[in-house]
C-alpha cells in the first residue's frame, strides 16, 4: 500500500516472487469511470473507491487461506485510508499490509521518471492529503523507502519484517 509512485507494483511483483505466490496489481480492477477521472486529474471520492475495494478484497479472499482456494497473493493497492483497509479486511481478514512510506521529494522524483501510467503526478498532493498511514493496531508493517535502494534489498527487508508479523499473528 502507498501513494502512487511509492513502488507498489515493482516491489509487489518482486515480493510475490520471493514468497512464491502470484502478484496482481489492483489498478486494472478500477472501473473505466475511475480511470477516466484519474487520467483527467480528478481525485476519486470514497464512493468511487468502494466498489473497487470490494473487488480487491474479493480477489485477496479467493487467493487466501481462510476459505479461499489459493495459497496467497501479493496485491498492489493504494489502500490510503484506514476505512479502505477495513473494507479489504472485511472481505479478506487474513490480509497483511505493507505500507511503502517515502518522503514527498522521493515520490515526486519517481513520478517525474515514470511514463505511461494513467495516474498523473499532479494527484500526488491529493493522495498525500488522503493518506492515513498504517497504524500499530492494523495488520501489517511500515517500510521506509530509501533513495537509491535496489528493489531486491527492499524486498529482503520486507520478507524479514513479515516473518515477525507471521510469528506474532500466525499468518501473513
Amino acid at each position: 500500500m502507498g501513494v502512487s509512485g511509492s513502488g507498489k507494483s515493482t516491489v509487489g511483483a518482486a515480493l510475490a516472487a520471493a514468497l512464491d505466490v502470484p502478484f496482481q496489481d489492483a489498478d486494472p480492477l478500477h472501473p473505466a469511470s475511475n480511470v477516466a477521472k484519474m487520467a483527467a486529474g480528478i481525485a476519486l471520492t470514497d464512493d468511487d473507491r468502494m466498489p473497487w475495494l470490494a473487488l480487491v478484497g474479493a480477489e485477496l479472499a479467493a487467493a487466501g487461506s481462510s476459505g479461499g482456494s489459493g495459497s496467497g497473493l501479493v496485491m498492489a493497492c493504494s489502500a490510503l485510508k484506514r476505512s479502505y483497509r477495513e473494507a479489504i479486511l472485511a472481505a479478506a481478514p487474513d490480509t497483511r499490509f505493507v505500507y511503502l512510506e517515502g518522503s514527498r521529494e522521493l515520490i515526486e522524483s519517481r513520478l517525474e521518471n515514470r511514463h505511461g501510467h494513467f495516474m498523473p503526478s499532479s494527484l500526488l498532493g491529493s493522495q498525500l492529503a488522503t493518506l492515513e498511514p498504517l497504524q500499530g493496531d492494523e495488520p501489517g508493517i511500515t517500510v521506509e523507502l530509501r533513495a537509491g535502494e535496489p528493489p531486491a534489498d527492499l524486498v529482503a527487508r520486507i520478507v524479514t519484517d513479515l516473518a515477525g508479523v507471521r510469528e506474532s499473528s500466525g499468518s501473513v
